[in-house]
This record gives structure tokens, sequence and C-alpha cells, in this order.
């Protein structure tokens, strides 16, 4: 919308939907009323599941446009990209696989990386809408299910540092580190991540806000495994992450920040990450 661009929009978050209201957007009661009469419609869900079930479930893909363009931006597996882009085409529709990375902070500051793979005449209708919320846009080909393949590669690399960063985290506060010192060394230094520097500061909160869950990662994380066993590659670190993941999960945390993987360290090592410094008197490690 900041972007000149008149939307209609649907969530089943009353509280994103009038967001979405008082930023200017036309709120619909119903994901088939946001739909209606559109030539273009851009879809987030988080498995490949719901986005069958927002799209041919609800009246969706009957209520556009002949010919229109679903961009689909959900991380889900490959397989499930392509089946979804070929149910969307036997209605007539064209689909861009359009999985997108940077978080929420992304999100908002229209700084996302998309991955984008379909038609050329769907990236070229899709293009404005991807420019808009896009800092990078990297375009991988022509059929659906590459840009999906990109993500869930992708997702290795971040859940495997979202866990090495709780790891590190608890480490360094077990050690006698003060954790706020500790992560703006390391994010000024050689072992730093995206991943350390946008959850390292809510792993120091005790309850932070869910921009991410622990179950949403446990999903990606499983997309991944599943996508390497259909290659026969074994993935060993990312398979530690995902168990990781599901510990934190067992904890009653699956709701909350993935961030909050911290806490399975925690349990680990008997210590409570906070703001506050640890003294290096307290620290059994320390000489």
């Amino acid at each position: 919308m900041k972007a000149g661009m008149a939307l209609h929009g649907f969530d089943i978050s009353k509280r994103a939907l009038d967001e979405f209201a008082e930023a200017g957007g036309t709120a619909a009661s119903s994901a088939k009323e946001a739909a209606s009469g559109a030539d273009l419609l851009m879809l987030m869900v988080e498995t490949g599941d719901q986005a069958r079930a927002a799209l041919f479930s609800t009246g969706v893909a009957e209520s556009l446009e002949k010919g229109s363009t679903v961009v689909l931006c959900s991380t889900i597996s490959p397989m499930d990209a392509r089946e979804i882009a070929n149910e969307l085409e036997v209605r007539g529709h064209m689909m861009l696989d359009a999985p997108v990375s940077g978080g929420q902070a992304g999100a908002k500051a229209g700084s996302l990386t998309a991955m984008v793979s379909g038609p050329s005449e769907a990236r070229k209708k899709a293009w404005p809408i991807l420019e808009a919320i896009s800092g990078k846009i990297y375009v991988l080909g022509e059929s659906a299910g590459l840009g999906a393949t990109y993500k869930v590669v992708h997702q290795l690399a971040a859940g495997v540092h979202l866990v090495a960063a709780a790891e590190l985290m608890s480490f360094g506060e077990k050690a006698g580190c003060d954790p706020k010192t500790l992560l703006e060394i390391v994010s000024a230094s050689a072992g730093r991540s995206w991943m350390l520097q946008d959850r390292g500061p809510r792993m120091l909160q005790d309850d932070p806000k869910a921009t991410s869950t622990v179950d949403i990662f446990i999903k990606d994380m499983g997309l991944v495994l599943e996508t390497g066993n259909d290659c026969a590659v074994a993935l060993p670190m990312a398979r530690t992450a995902r168990q990781m993941l599901a510990k934190a999960r067992d904890l009653g945390l699956g709701a909350s920040d993935d961030s909050q993987v911290v806490r399975v360290y925690e349990s680990l090592t008997d210590v409570s990450s906070s703001a506050n410094s640890v003294k290096s008197s307290d620290s059994e490690c320390l000489p």
C-alpha cells in the first residue's frame, strides 16, 4: 500500500485484519470475498495443506478472474508447490512459487528476499508487488517447485544457525560471560549470523512476542530432512537442530517465539539467560 497499490485482504486473525484496515486496506470477511474478481492474489500461510484449504476449500480459486496469478509465499515442500501449481492450472490460473525470507522485520521494512519460479507471464504480472515487499528478488526458473527448493535448502542454514545461537548464548552464560556483551562481541565478529543478531536479543527476554514460532521451525526443518531424504543426502546438523527444537516443544514452547529454543540449553546447563550480567566469580568454568 505504501507503494501505491490498493489492496483487499483477509486474515483469520481479527487483530491483523483490523491493523490492515487501519493502514488503508479493504478488509474482507472471508478469503473468498477478498479474492473476488482479483487477477493477482498473494497467499502466505504455514503449510501446503493450509494453502490448499485457503485456495480450494473456500472458493478462492473459483472467485478469481480467469487467468489470474497466485503468488504463493509459503515455505512448503517442492512437491506441494508443484501440485498446487498444477491444481491452479487446471482451473485456468498461473502460480508463482515465491517463498520469502527475512522474518517479520523484513516484511515490515519491505526488504524480504524472494525466491521466485514460475511462468514469465506470471512474474511480469506480480513483479510490482514483489518489488514492493522485497530487497532482493531471485528468478530461479519457469517451474513451480524451484523456489520452494531453494527456500527449503536455505532453511537448513537458518535452523542450524538458530540452534547454534541458542547453544552459544547458554554456553557463554554458563562460562561466565555477560549475555549482552557476548551478543555484542559475536555480532561484530567472525562468528556472527543473521539469526544470532535477530534472535539473540529475544533469547535474553523471558517471554518475547512470537514473530516465528518453534512449531513453524520444526515444520521447516522437517521439510529440510524430507527433501534430503528424497535426494539421498545425510543432513546430520539439520537433524540435530530439529531435535533441539522438538525438545523445546516438549517443554511446552511450541507456540513461543523460536528464540526460546535457548530454554532447552538452559534446562541442560542449569542456567537462565537474562539481561543481567553474570559475575566471573559465579562461573565454575573459569580458572
